[in-house]
């Protein structure tokens, strides 16, 4: 078991710690994409160029992971290394954070559990591709997204490119309401749906600016209430999406053969997204890492912002 005090979860990298003491921007990066997301070698080739985004950006990357039992924000190359060599390396919600340090378990962590410790590192801002959500068909299978409770009762701010368009996205959005996470739509009035710049659903709010966001955190932090997460629905570039007739084609294929094949439960995403990568010959993959670039560089110019507000 790891003998880091809890004071000391997670490590925060020397750049890291010098960033925050002196209120310089730090960007919070989740590495699922990195360990389970691509195929290799280029999952460590995108985990290298998403921080050299950020820090193109003035701001400095943390990566978050946990390595032997230590969970850490910001990570040296050779623990990069080793979370994308993909040996033994768990998918780690924040639920299985506590059993993956006292185990000494090596893992990449989910944007809930990416949010969980870059929260309590004292990050604000986070980046990632597209938030987990409820699932179709949820009437029947009440299978949600453990980011949305999570996000619920963390300060963070989370610029995503919308939840994956394979979950019921009116649903996910409902469930955002009821639990108070705040939804702004970044230079758009519709809600983005990970490969497509439009899910077909409105925005309440939107902001033009960094600077626009940034003040919306303050007013957060001047209202008090419950802690609750900011998401910053960033849409992908309409020419860099997925083509949405497409999209729609092969997402039904894919879920009737889920359907036919019986596969439930936490086996239908990775099924779903394996399935749009092959049936639509990697165009799926360029449009979810050109959404995941679009949210990085997005996020280091928010950091900037909220940093220049101290």
């Amino acid at each position: 078991m790891s003998q880091h005090r809890a004071s000391e979860i997670p490590v925060l990298s020397a750049e890291v710690r010098e960033a925050l003491t002196r209120g310089r921007p730090v960007v919070a990066l989740e590495s699922t994409i990195i360990a389970h997301g691509l195929p290799r070698p280029r999952n460590l080739e995108v985990g290298l160029e998403l921080e050299a985004l950020v820090r193109a950006e003035g701001a400095v990357p943390a990566t978050i992971a946990v390595v032997d039992g230590v969970a850490y924000a910001g990570l040296a190359k050779d623990r990069l290394e080793r979370i994308a060599g993909g040996e033994g390396v768990r998918k780690l919600g924040h639920r299985d954070l506590a059993p993956a340090l006292a185990t000494g378990a090596t893992g990449a962590t989910t944007v809930s559990a990416t949010a969980f410790l870059a929260a309590r590192a004292g990050l604000r801002v986070f980046a990632t591709g597209g938030l987990g959500g409820v699932h179709r068909e949820w009437a029947q299978t009440q299978d949600e997204s453990a980011d949305l409770s999570l996000l619920a009762r963390t300060r963070i701010t989370v610029v995503c490119a919308g939840v994956k368009s394979i979950l019921d996205v009116p649903g996910t959005l409902q469930r955002l309401e009821t639990l108070g996470v705040g939804v702004l739509g970044y230079r758009t009035d519709r809600f983005p749906g990970f490969y497509l710049s439009d899910s077909g659903e409105p925005v309440d709010w939107t902001v033009r600016e960094p600077e626009e966001v940034a003040a919306v955190m303050a007013a957060q932090d001047a209202l008090g209430g419950a802690d609750s997460a900011l998401l910053v629905a960033n849409p992908v570039a309409r020419e860099e999406q997925l083509d949405p007739e497409l999209h729609d084609r092969v997402l039904a294929e894919a879920l009737a053969e889920c359907h036919e094949r019986g596969i439930t439960g936490q086996a239908v995403t990775p099924f779903l997204l394996g399935f749009l990568v092959r049936a639509t010959n990697g165009a799926s993959l360029e449009a979810n890492l050109a959404a995941v670039r679009g949210n990085v560089r997005l996020g280091a110019r928010i950091a900037r912002a909220w940093a220049a507000r101290a």
